[in-house]
């Protein structure tokens, strides 16, 4: 396989709605989490090597790990061990996804590296094989692969596909710097001390939205319950927020455990004139536009396999 090659392109996500449990015996929280799949992404490239040895570019690509704790050498190497493999692969990344930045482009990177060692090994396995796989990876790596929207319970994991009947268009300001999910966790817990937590449950009005394609419908169900412990840990998001909202956006939140923000426009042409006023303001790094839903993990390019 010396001349084998593969590239799978992944993508990001938001949480339109994450409601978020107290926290559990084993320190993980129960979630009610709607992902839904986002047209940024990364590209993961895997090729035959002397050793397992990850790489990676572009934006904030410095930020990224290149050791075992990255999540795509953790993917190839939980697939080799299942299969017996030795994972003696070169894993290169392509990044466009903000790193540290509540869009799940780690899990994204996961996701994308198992797949791209299953199709260079050829092993053919099931989508529920290589979810399983995802779910030892982390909480957000199973929706990574299977894109689109989906309802993930537990931590998580656990998905149930959703409808979704139109396009969804989106700004997504990047900030300086990332925001700790487990920090974020933890200042949830403090906030929440005390206080009587609801089990989480997904909202049956973003659902309808989601499924009849209305993004007016859609606006005033987008919630986080991990917003106030990120506006906690960095306030100036709350000035980016304000920023979007005033400059025409439907609606505005903290994409998962920040530090990004997402803002829900009614069309692309309403998504450029939030972006340019985000980054006229400030406020942001940078602001990027996209729509929804995206596809999940697929194959771009294969050589030399088979």
């Amino acid at each position: 396989m010396s001349g084998s090659e593969v590239t799978v392109r992944v993508p990001a996500k938001v949480n339109v709605q994450l409601a978020v449990g107290a926290a559990r015996a084993d320190g993980f929280h129960d979630l009610a989490n709607v992902f839904l799949a986002v047209g940024l992404y990364d590209e993961i490239t895997v090729t035959p090597a002397d050793e397992l040895r990850v790489t990676c570019a572009g934006p904030d690509a410095h930020q990224v790990p290149l050791d075992t704790t990255n999540l795509a050498a953790r993917a190839a190497l939980a697939l080799a061990e299942r299969h017996g493999i030795d994972p003696r692969v070169h894993i290169h990344i392509d990044k466009d996804i903000p790193v540290a930045g509540g869009m799940a482009g780690g899990s994204a990177d996961g996701a994308g590296a198992l797949l791209a060692c299953d199709a260079l090994w050829s092993l053919g396995s099931s989508e529920a094989e290589l979810l399983a796989i995802c779910a030892e990876l982390g909480s957000d790596v199973p929706f990574s692969l299977l894109g689109g929207a989906a309802l993930g319970v537990g931590r998580g994991e656990r998905l149930t596909p959703l409808d979704v009947g139109g396009t969804f268009h989106w700004v997504f300001a990047v900030a300086d710097g990332g925001l700790s999910t487990p920090a974020v966790y933890a200042e949830f817990d403090r906030l929440t001390s005390g206080t009587d937590v609801p089990p989480p449950t997904a909202d049956p009005a973003l659902l309808t939205a989601l499924r009849t394609g209305d993004p007016t419908a859609l606006a005033p169900t987008l919630t986080n319950d991990l917003q106030p412990a990120a506006l906690s840990l960095r306030p100036s998001l709350a000035t980016t927020l304000t920023t979007g909202t005033s400059a025409g956006a439907l609606a505005a939140l903290v994409s998962g455990s920040g530090p990004t923000t997402a803002f829900l426009t009614k069309d692309e042409e309403s998504a450029t004139t939030v972006a340019d006023a985000l980054v006229t303001s400030g406020n942001c790094r940078t602001a990027r536009v996209t729509s929804s839903p995206a596809a999940g993990a697929r194959v771009v390019s294969s050589q030399g396999i088979g």
